[in-house]
């Protein structure tokens, strides 16, 4: 669809799931993950709500954006200010990078994928500059819910408001408009 290959990432053995990666300029990149067939089921809920049989449904139709993760330099600072609950701080870490994440105990989505997961990376290691460049880019992510206020305001509250424009709609859903070598190209 986008014109270019995910390259392979890795695992991420606690949530039982793997991925590939594309970068979309410096310091971002999408990132496909699923649930790796050769994982150990971890004893919590997977992140991204990837255990949910709704969601498993949805995404074995076709991939699909379902949510984004938004980087921050001080996660418990930024888990403070938000109105919304994001679960934990995890420490991770595979080859050089090493970051650390908000993940639900129940593995849910934080305003049903409008509300960031919450990053912050440590050391300079970022996996975007480890990946070629394929000339992917964003041009800008949308989104719709039904209670578009609630998302702005947790939105503004973390300094993305400017970041993601959300809507009134019945069902949620996220959309990114990338530049492609193919042109322009709505995920």
């Amino acid at each position: 669809m986008l014109g270019v290959r995910p390259r392979r990432g890795g695992k991420h053995v606690a949530m039982g799931t793997h991925n590939s990666l594309l970068r979309l300029g410096d310091g971002a990149y999408l990132e496909l993950i699923a649930i790796d067939p050769e994982g150990i089921k971890p004893d919590r809920p997977r992140w991204f709500d990837l255990d949910r049989p709704t969601m498993r449904a949805s995404i074995a139709e076709r991939p699909r954006l379902i949510h984004w993760v938004a980087r921050c330099t001080d996660l418990e600072a930024a888990q403070k200010i938000s109105p919304t609950d994001h679960g934990l701080v995890y420490p991770m870490s595979r080859g050089p990078f090493s970051w650390r994440m908000t993940i639900p105990e129940d593995g849910h989505l934080p305003g049903d994928g409008l509300i960031p997961t919450l990053i912050e990376w440590r050391g300079v290691a970022h996996p975007a500059n480890a990946l070629a460049d394929d000339h992917l880019g964003i041009v800008t992510i949308a989104g719709a819910h039904p209670e578009p206020a609630t998302i702005r305001v947790a939105l503004n509250d973390l300094g993305l408001a400017e970041m993601l424009k959300v809507t009134y709609a019945v069902t949620p859903r996220l959309a990114a408009m990338l530049r492609t070598p193919r042109g322009t190209v709505t995920l």
